[in-house]
C-alpha cells in the first residue's frame, strides 16, 4: 500500500495533476521555477492572430518603450537641492485647507461642547468598569454623535504615553490607537455607513468577523454611522450578535431619526439624546475658533451665525466657514474682519431693526409704510419668506416678554426696551392671533408661485386683524346686549383710500378732540358709545386722582378688586384709535361719581327736612316720614294709602 503510487482525488486517475500542483506550491512557500501558462487551443490561436498586429509590449526590459513624439516628451524634473526635503502625498494632504468643521472636530470629551449630562455617564461607567456593549447617539445633525462613537473608541482603546494605560474618559491623543483613530486607519475600530451599506449582506460581515479577537486594540468597535437606514431584515440579522456579542467587541450607533430604529434594537442599546446646542454656547465657541483661525468678528455677526445654525455646530462652522470667506480683507492684507451687515447680505436676513420698524407700522395700522418698509427689504434682496419668519421671531418673543422682561445679552438696550413696551400694551389674544395669522402667511409665502405677492396680502391681513376685538370678548358682550363697537380710526385709515383715506388720518390726529373734557362727562359718552358696563364701573368704583383726554389715573373703592383697566384700554383704543394711559396712582383721589351723587341727595334730603313746611307737617304728624320718591316709583317705599 506504501508503494503503490496515489490516485487522484477528484479524476480518480494514478496520474498527478501537474498545473495545479505547481500552482498550489508557492503558496506554501515552496520556491519553484515559473511554469508557463497552460492555454487551449483556442486561445492560443487567438493570441497568435493578436500578435500580427501587435506592437512589443512596452514592459520588455530588452527593448524600454520610447515617446512617439520626441517634441512632446516630458521633461525631466530636476533632482532636489540639498538640504530641502521633497514634500511628500502625506505631507501635500496636512498642508490642504480643511474646514473649520473638520479641523475643529472635538478630540476630547472637554472638546464636546453641550452634552455634560452624556460625558458624565460615560466617565462613571469607564471608573466604575460598567461599560455596555453598544450605545446609541442620537439628535439632530452636527450636534456630535459621530464624534462622539469616534471619542468613545479613543477613550476605550487608549493606552497612554507610556503605553500601560487602560480605558479612561480623557483620551491622552498621544498613544498608537488614540491617533489611529483620529486618523480613521486603526484596523479594529471599523467605521461603516449603513446608508450605502443596507443589506443583511453587510451585517453578515459583521456578524462573521466579531467572532476573532482585536488584531491591536483593547476592544473591536464597529461604528455605524445612519444606522436608521439599515433595512428590516438586517436588523432582525444583528438581533442576536447585539444582545449577545463577544466580550472584545463594542457596538456604537448614531442617528438622525430614532424613531426608525426598531425598539428592538433600541432596548439593547444603551441610548444617548444629544442635545441642540444653545446661542449664546455656540456664539461663544465660534469666538474661540475665530481668535485661533486669527479672524475678527463682530459678536452681533456671530451671534446672526449662532442663531442661522439651529443648534447644530457643524452648520454654524459650516457658516462661519462662508462669512469668512466673504468678509473683507483689512488694510494690512494679513487680517480678516466678519461684520454683522456682511453676515446679514450673506444669510439674505433682514435688518433687525427694519423688521421692529415693520412690525411698529403693522402694530400702528399704517398700510401704506407697511408696504413701503417690506418692499425696501425685498429690494434689498431680503427672501419674503425670511421676512415673514423674523416677524415671526419678534411676535414670539413678544409673547415671552408678556411673561417675563426680556433680558437677552444679544439684543441691544433699544430692542430690550422696545420689546418690553410692545409686550405691555398688547393683550394675549391677540400676540396668539398674531402668530397664527403670521404662520397661515409663512405657508402661503412658502407654496406661492409669487411670494413678493403673497408676503405683501399676508402683512395687509395681519395689519387689518390687529386691532379687531376678541371675538370671546365680542360673543359676550352680544349676549349682555352691548352693541360691537365701532372700528377705530387706524382701521379706517387702513381700509379706505384717496380723500377718504386723507380724510381719516386727520380725524386719527384729532381724535382726542371728541373726548369729554370732564370724567363725569367722559363716563356719560362712554356709556352712549355703548360700553355699559365700564361706564358703570367708572361711575360707582372709580375715584379720580388725575383726568384728561388720552390719560386717567385713578384709585377704586376698598370692595372692589376687578382689573377692568385692559379692557377699558380696549374700548377707547376703539373709539379713539389712541392708546390711553390708564393705570392706577397715589396721592388725593375725588370720591366716586355715585358717591358724589349720594352726598348731593343726602344734602338736599337735609335741606329739605330742616325746611319750616316739613317741620310743622312732622309737628302734626309725628309718625310721618320722608320717602324718597325714586323708592316709592320703584315699590321700596313704605306708605299707606289709608294714611
Amino acid at each position: 500500500m506504501a508503494d503503490s503510487p496515489e490516485k487522484d482525488l477528484i479524476t480518480g486517475s494514478d496520474e498527478k495533476p501537474q498545473q495545479d500542483t505547481l500552482e498550489q506550491m508557492p503558496s506554501l512557500g515552496m520556491d519553484l521555477p515559473e511554469q508557463p501558462d497552460i492555454v487551449s487551443a483556442q486561445d492560443a490561436g487567438n493570441n497568435a492572430d493578436a500578435a500580427d498586429n501587435t506592437e512589443a509590449p512596452a514592459f520588455d526590459m530588452d527593448m524600454p518603450a520610447m515617446p512617439q513624439n520626441q517634441e512632446t516628451s516630458p521633461v525631466k524634473p530636476s533632482e532636489p537641492e540639498a538640504g530641502v526635503t521633497k514634500p511628500t502625498a502625506s505631507d501635500a494632504d496636512d498642508n490642504a485647507y480643511r474646514v473649520l468643521a473638520r479641523k475643529y472636530r472635538p478630540q476630547t470629551f472637554s472638546e464636546l461642547i453641550g452634552q455634560d449630562a452624556m460625558v458624565q455617564t460615560l466617565g462613571n461607567a469607564i471608573k466604575r468598569d460598567r461599560l455596555a456593549h453598544a450605545f446609541l447617539m442620537t439628535g439632530v445633525r452636527g450636534v456630535g454623535k459621530t464624534s462622539t462613537a469616534r471619542l468613545i473608541a479613543k477613550a476605550l482603546n487608549c493606552i497612554g504615553p507610556d503605553g500601560e494605560g487602560g480605558p479612561t474618559i480623557d483620551p491622552c491623543g498621544q498613544c498608537e490607537p488614540c491617533q489611529a483613530i483620529a486618523e480613521g486607519r486603526h484596523i479594529d475600530v471599523i467605521e461603516m455607513d449603513a446608508a450605502s451599506h443596507t443589506g443583511v449582506d453587510d451585517v453578515r460581515e459583521i456578524i462573521e468577523a466579531v467572532r476573532y479577537a482585536a488584531v491591536s486594540a483593547r476592544y473591536k468597535i464597529y461604528i455605524i454611522d445612519e444606522v436608521h437606514m439599515l433595512s428590516k431584515n438586517a436588523f432582525n440579522a444583528l438581533l442576536k450578535t447585539l444582545e449577545e456579542p463577544p466580550a472584545h467587541v463594542k457596538f456604537l450607533f448614531a442617528t438622525t431619526e430614532v424613531n426608525k430604529v426598531p425598539i428592538t434594537v433600541l432596548s439593547r442599546c444603551q441610548r444617548f439624546d444629544l442635545k441642540r446646542i444653545t446661542a449664546d454656547m455656540l456664539a461663544e465657541h465660534f469666538a474661540h475658533i475665530c481668535a485661533a483661525e486669527g479672524v475678527e468678528a463682530e459678536s452681533e455677526a456671530l451671534a446672526m451665525i449662532a442663531q442661522a445654525a439651529e443648534g447644530s455646530v457643524r452648520d454654524g462652522l459650516s457658516i462661519l466657514d462662508q462669512a469668512i470667506a466673504h468678509a473683507d480683507m483689512q488694510s494690512d492684507g494679513e487680517s480678516t474682519q466678519v461684520t454683522a451687515p456682511q453676515v446679514r447680505d450673506m444669510l439674505g436676513l433682514s435688518d433687525r431693526g427694519a423688521v421692529r420698524r415693520l412690525l411698529g407700522h403693522i402694530l400702528e395700522g399704517d398700510a401704506e409704510k407697511t408696504l413701503a418698509a417690506m418692499d425696501e427689504q425685498h429690494v434689498l434682496g431680503v427672501e419674503p419668506l425670511a421676512l415673514v419668519r423674523a416677524l415671526m421671531d419678534y411676535v414670539h418673543q413678544l409673547t415671552l416678554a408678556k411673561i417675563k422682561p426680556l433680558d437677552q445679552v444679544t439684543m441691544s438696550e433699544n430692542e430690550r426696551t422696545q420689546l418690553n413696551d410692545w409686550a405691555a400694551r398688547l393683550t394675549h389674544p391677540q400676540l396668539h392671533r398674531l402668530w397664527q395669522l403670521l404662520l397661515k402667511g409663512h405657508d402661503e409665502v412658502q407654496r406661492a408661485p409669487m411670494p413678493a405677492q403673497a408676503c405683501q396680502m399676508a402683512l395687509l391681513r395681519l395689519l387689518h386683524a390687529t386691532n379687531m376685538p376678541d371675538p370671546g370678548k365680542l360673543i359676550k358682550d352680544l349676549a349682555e346686549g352691548r352693541t360691537a363697537p365701532h372700528q377705530s380710526a387706524q382701521q379706517d385709515n387702513s381700509a379706505s383710500d384717496g380723500g377718504a383715506q386723507n380724510t381719516t388720518a386727520q380725524q386719527s390726529k384729532n381724535s382726542y378732540a371728541s373726548v369729554p373734557g370732564s370724567f363725569a362727562d367722559f363716563v356719560e359718552w362712554l356709556d352712549r358709545a355703548g360700553n355699559l358696563t365700564l361706564a358703570q364701573i367708572l361711575h360707582d368704583r372709580v375715584r379720580v386722582v388725575e383726568y384728561e383726554p388720552g390719560r386717567l389715573i385713578y384709585q377704586t373703592a376698598t370692595d372692589f378688586t376687578q382689573d377692568f383697566a385692559p379692557q377699558l384700554r380696549d374700548a377707547l383704543l376703539q373709539l379713539t384709535g389712541q392708546r390711553w394711559q390708564i393705570e392706577i396712582g397715589e396721592g388725593e383721589a375725588q370720591i366716586s361719581l355715585m358717591e358724589q351723587a349720594e352726598a348731593r341727595k343726602q344734602a338736599a334730603r337735609t335741606e329739605l327736612e330742616n325746611s319750616p313746611m316739613v317741620k310743622a307737617a312732622k309737628a302734626a304728624f309725628p309718625e310721618a316720614e320722608l320717602l324718597d320718591n325714586d323708592a316709592v316709583q320703584r315699590g321700596n317705599g313704605q306708605w299707606s294709602k289709608s294714611a
